[in-house]
């Protein structure tokens, strides 16, 4: 009996998986075979990417190898035309390169090439910020002190990466400039950093002791100088007793000078009786 009960079970659960499967196994095949086609898809974008990025390296490596060879023209034509169809990362490196190929035969055109990739939002902002460090190395001889300061002190003042470059140049367009005291503040800014890389620390160190005599602190102002004379003008009647005080010490001196003058008559007291003693000789005499 047990037997027969056991058919029974497994002939119900074998009719209720089949009227599952009737149900819902068209959908689970579908499953399947989109997460196979899935994977097969995943596979071939990788295998078509990493062939597209083998073919960006070697454009850009050739492109790299003219410029190396002095070749500018053609370099910078290569890295332009990869920046227009290659991969992203290779597209901002091409970039980048062509605008130092353009700035190395024509400063102006060079610093606008970089500031088109300051200005572009698509990049991350380090690589803005590269932009910006790399036109002002190109503007740092003929611009303006302020458009230099302008453009480099957001990031000397910051955190990032890129502050102890942006401070070098600051520190540069200053002193080229003869803002001398600016530009040894700028180097000590940059030495007192302990992040700073041993090359800049060394340059800062240069500029810092050539712009020393500068750093020295002013005189006092007009403010400072005007109480200055005002408190030795208040301290100067309490000198003035004091020399008054001291111009009777002679006076008390004369008193002692004085001393011997009675002495003087003195001394002719006694002479009148041995003068007196001779007349009354004489006078014996006389009578004698």
């Amino acid at each position: 009996m047990t037997d027969i009960f056991h058919e029974i079970e497994e002939d119900l659960r074998r009719d209720r998986l089949r009227r599952v499967w009737d149900r819902f196994g068209i959908y689970f095949i579908i499953l399947v075979v989109a997460i196979i086609a899935a994977a097969g898809a995943y596979s071939a974008y990788r295998y078509y990417s990493l062939q597209k990025a083998q073919a960006a390296g070697a454009r850009y490596e050739a492109a790299a190898t003219l410029a190396d060879d002095g070749k500018a023209a053609e370099a910078q034509a290569a890295f332009e035309a990869l920046a227009k169809d290659g991969p992203a990362g290779y597209r901002t490196l091409a970039r980048f390169r062509a605008a130092g190929e353009i700035g190395a035969k024509d400063k102006p055109a060079g610093v606008a090439a970089f500031m088109a990739l300051a200005n572009d939002g698509t990049l991350a902002p380090v690589l803005r910020d590269l932009a910006s460090v790399r036109a002002s190395f190109l503007l740092v001889d003929t611009a303006p002190l302020a458009e230099i300061k302008a453009q480099l002190q957001p990031l000397a003042d910051g955190t990032g990466g890129l502050r102890h470059s942006a401070r070098e140049l600051l520190a540069l367009a200053q002193f080229k400039a003869g803002n001398l005291a600016d530009a040894n503040k700028t180097a000590q800014q940059a030495i007192d950093d302990p992040e700073v890389p041993l090359g800049v620390r060394n340059r800062m160190e240069l500029i810092r002791t050539l712009t020393a005599a500068a750093a020295q602190p002013a005189p006092a102002s007009e403010a400072a100088a005007a109480a200055a004379e005002a408190k030795a003008a208040k301290e100067a009647p309490a000198a003035v007793p004091a020399a008054a005080t001291a111009v009777p010490a002679p006076a008390a001196a004369a008193p002692a000078a004085s001393a011997p003058v009675p002495a003087a008559p003195s001394e002719p007291a006694p002479a009148t009786p041995s003068a007196a003693g001779p007349g009354p000789a004489e006078g014996g005499g006389a009578t004698k």
